[in-house]
């Protein structure tokens, strides 16, 4: 029988992925551009802001070329190397590429395990929606480890076995049902949409995973009933691999949406044992109690590294006034994007508070920034890059005079007034503070 890494090859040489427009852009994405940004993850790791300039990115699994144009588009200047097993895969994304201007990109077919071949060393590594579907997970990681730049981040991700299994479920019987011997094709999709359509709507796989709307797309059945590979993890195991491979977890890409607290009503009032143990819990055991609390993640989509011995990382709350003063404030580079500058330049000119939660991917909607701080920081911001102390002097430029007291405005009043206005707005990421070093 063909081996289960032939069988992926042939699936997606058959059918590639992901089935999206070759005129289809992410230019105005900014959800897309937001997590494909180096800065992102550099951030995140260790509050760094990052010039993609002359960075070397590989984009594992590259497939169509989508990931790999929402990398081009989100790190103007940078290096991109895409790699994929499927040779019609990089066929099209080498010709998608090219209709978007980015002729530059080298595209490889090998696997994952062949990375070294290429004697480079990258500084990102985007490997989405490839890991779970490796017959030896540790060795992908290792393979990925072997060239990546000692501070380089890898992004990647499992799919997840508790938001999954009612595909498992179904996969299971469509295996016993020999349509997973070979290469799926168009009578295999024919059979798994009329075992569908003959359950009962009220049979439990049926209402957990058919989806009715979606039942004239052959991907729908590719990538979920007949995925060649496909399996589910748990955070333990994601960890375990992590430790086997001597990687060092960062952050899941999505960390906003692995609150713990959130899940509960009123998180200042736990049941007695979470009040008592969470505190000192390990990020490995939150996570996993969130997962097997409310599996509505498909994909543990996470960044890692290798371990590096640096220091904890303080927060813009515990910084001293000393440490300020050598702050320099960034807005991040997708703020930059038309849309965003559009819509931020309408609410300051029609003195309206800027709905932020409705164009920044990782907030709420209904999270809305002053007008007045919002027109004396984003613009010079949006312009370049400006120190601590110089948006302190700006407002006092601007407002010279407390609308409260009627008294000029002071030194620490501003410094205190744009200090806290910072610290709440990098929480969004939207504004990103990098500390210099302070005088011994």
């Amino acid at each position: 029988m063909t081996n289960i890494v032939e069988k992926i090859r042939q699936q997606f040489d058959s059918g590639p992925y992901p089935r999206i427009a070759i005129d289809q852009s992410p230019k105005n994405d900014i959800s897309q551009l937001y997590v494909h940004n180096l800065t992102t993850a550099t951030y995140r790791r260790n509050k760094q802001i990052v010039d993609p300039s002359n960075k070397l990115i590989l984009d594992v699994a590259c497939g169509t070329g989508f990931t790999t144009l929402c990398l081009a588009e989100a790190n103007p200047g940078a290096k991109i190397i895409g790699v994929d097993i499927s040779e019609e895969s990089v066929k099209l994304a080498r010709e998608r590429l090219s209709y978007h201007g980015f002729n530059e990109i080298e595209f490889y077919c090998m696997s994952l395990e062949d990375l070294p071949s290429l004697g480079l060393e990258f500084d990102y590594i985007n490997a989405e929606e490839v890991l779970y579907i490796l017959p030896d997970i540790v060795k992908g990681l290792v393979s990925m480890k072997t060239v990546l730049k000692p501070a380089g981040i890898i992004r990647t991700n499992l799919h997840s076995y508790y938001q999954r299994l009612c595909f498992y479920q179904a996969q299971t019987i469509f295996k016993m049902m020999g349509l997973m011997d070979e290469n799926p094709a168009e009578m295999e999709v024919d059979i798994v949409r009329d075992f569908f359509k003959a359950l009962k709507d009220r049979v439990q796989l049926k209402t957990l995973c058919w989806k009715p709307h979606l039942e004239k797309q052959e991907q729908y059945y590719m990538m979920n009933f007949l995925f060649q590979g496909d399996t589910g993890f748990t955070i333990p195991q994601l960890f375990n691999f992590l430790e086997a491979s001597d990687l060092e977890f960062i952050s899941m890409v999505n960390w906003r949406q692995w609150n713990l607290l959130e899940l509960f009503q009123d998180p200042e009032n736990l049941p007695t044992f979470l009040a008592l143990t969470l505190p000192e819990a390990s990020i490995e055991e939150q996570l996993h109690l969130y997962e097997l609390i409310n599996p509505n993640h498909r994909l543990l989509d996470f960044w890692c590294g290798h371990p590096l011995s640096t220091e904890e990382i303080s927060s813009p709350e515990d910084w001293t006034k000393e440490e300020w003063q050598t702050v320099k404030v960034y807005v991040h580079p997708q703020v930059k994007t038309e849309i965003m500058q559009e819509a931020i330049l309408e609410a300051i000119k029609n003195l309206q508070p800027f709905e932020l939660g409705k164009y920044w991917p990782p907030i709420k909607r209904d999270t809305l920034v002053d007008n007045s701080l919002l027109a004396c920081l984003l613009p010079p911001l949006l312009d370049s890059p400006k120190p601590f102390n110089f948006l302190v002097k700006h407002w006092q430029t601007l407002h010279p005079i407390d609308p409260l007291t009627l008294n000029p405005t002071t030194d620490e009043e501003a410094f205190n007034l744009i200090r806290q206005f910072l610290i709440n707005q990098e929480k969004f990421d939207y504004i990103l503070l990098e500390k210099g070093t302070t005088s011994p």
